[in-house]
C-alpha cells in the first residue's frame, strides 16, 4: 500500500497548513497512521471496485461502495448530484475554515477486462480498469477519512470533502459538476492519478472537445438493388477520411481520436445509419475549437 500511504502524506502536506499551522512531523506520521490502520479496507475496496469494472455513468456498484465507506466514517453525503446519478459529494466540516477537495475517479473502460494479477489475463467482463480508477477511488476516499481522524483529534477547523467523479474516460463528468456550482466554495482540490512513480508534477492538462456524428441515408439490397441505397457508412468513411487529410496541417501535439460506433448490420444490407465518435485535444483550448471546426465541416462536406 505504498503508493496510498505515499498519497495520503501529499495530501495531509497540502491540506493541513491550509487548515491549521505548518505541518509538523509528528502530524503528519499520525495520518500516515491513520491510513495503514486502514490499509486491508483500502486495499479491499480497490479490489472489488476492480471487478465490478463500470463504465462511465454506469458505476452504480463503485459509486456506493465508496459512499457507504465515507458515510460510515462519519461524513455527510450527498448522492446523485449536478443530475449524474453516480455522482457524489462527501463531506466532513469541523467548523469555519478552509475548504479542501480531494477528486475520486472510479468509471472503467469498455474491452479491457483483466483479471486482478500482474500479467496479462484477459478476463470475462465487458470492461475493465486501464487506468487504475479502482485504486483512485479507493485512496482518494480513505486519504479523505485519515484527513478526517487527524482533524478531529487534533481539533482542527475546516472541512475536507470528496468529490465522486464518474465518467473521467469520455463523459465529462467534472465538467457538470462545476457548471452546478459544486466547486464554487472550495479553496484548493486534489487531483492525483496511480502511476509507476510517486512524485508531484507540474504541468498543463489538455482540453478536449468530443462528440458523436450521425450520418442518414437509404437502405437497400447491396447485392439486388445497390443504386437505390443511400450509404450512410460511406458518409463516415467521407468524413474519417478529409479529417485524416487535416492532420498535416493542424498545430503540433493536437491529437483527433475517432472510433466508428455504428456501421451497419450485414455487408448486404445498404445501411442506412451510421455513426463516428471524435475527440479533439491540445493543451490551447482555441486550438481545439478551431480543430472541431474544421471537424465539424468535414462531417457536413461529407454528408452532401
Amino acid at each position: 500500500m505504498k503508493t496510498v500511504s505515499l498519497f495520503a502524506a501529499a495530501l495531509s502536506a497540502v491540506s493541513a497548513p491550509a487548515l491549521a499551522q505548518p505541518l509538523a512531523a509528528a502530524d503528519s506520521q499520525q495520518v500516515l497512521a491513520n491510513v495503514v490502520a486502514n490499509e486491508k479496507a483500502i486495499g479491499d475496496t480497490a479490489l472489488q471496485i476492480w471487478n465490478y469494472a463500470e463504465v462511465g455513468y454506469k458505476e452504480t456498484q463503485s459509486t456506493a461502495l465508496l459512499q457507504s465507506r465515507l458515510k460510515a466514517a462519519g461524513f455527510t453525503v450527498r448522492a446523485g448530484v449536478a443530475g449524474e446519478p453516480t455522482a457524489f459529494v462527501a463531506s466532513f466540516k469541523s467548523g469555519d475554515g478552509p475548504v479542501i477537495g480531494v477528486l475520486a475517479e472510479y468509471d472503467a473502460l469498455p474491452g479491457l477486462s483483466q483479471l486482478a494479477q500482474p500479467t496479462r489475463a484477459p478476463g470475462t467482463g465487458p470492461a475493465g480498469h486501464g487506468c487504475g480508477h479502482n485504486l483512485f477511488g479507493a485512496a482518494s476516499t480513505f486519504a479523505a477519512i485519515a484527513v478526517k481522524e487527524w482533524m478531529v483529534k487534533n481539533k482542527v477547523s475546516g472541512e475536507i470533502r470528496v468529490y465522486g467523479t464518474p465518467a473521467e474516460e469520455g463523459g465529462s463528468g467534472k465538467v457538470y459538476m462545476v457548471r452546478a456550482g459544486l466547486f464554487d466554495d472550495v479553496d484548493t482540490v486534489l487531483h492525483w492519478h496511480p502511476g509507476n512513480a510517486n512524485s508531484a508534477v507540474q504541468g498543463p492538462s489538455m482540453a478536449n472537445i468530443s462528440g458523436k456524428f450521425r450520418f442518414h441515408g437509404k437502405s437497400a439490397h447491396a447485392a439486388g438493388n445497390p443504386d437505390k441505397g443511400r450509404s450512410a457508412l460511406d458518409g463516415v468513411e467521407a468524413m474519417d477520411a478529409m479529417t485524416n487529410l487535416m492532420r498535416e496541417h493542424i498545430p503540433d501535439r493536437t491529437r483527433i481520436h475517432y472510433v466508428i460506433t455504428k456501421g451497419g448490420k450485414a455487408p448486404n444490407v445498404v445501411p442506412d445509419e451510421a455513426e463516428v465518435y471524435y475527440y479533439v485535444r491540445h493543451t490551447d483550448p482555441q486550438i481545439v475549437k478551431d480543430t472541431w471546426q474544421w471537424v465539424t465541416q468535414a462531417a457536413q462536406g461529407a454528408a452532401m
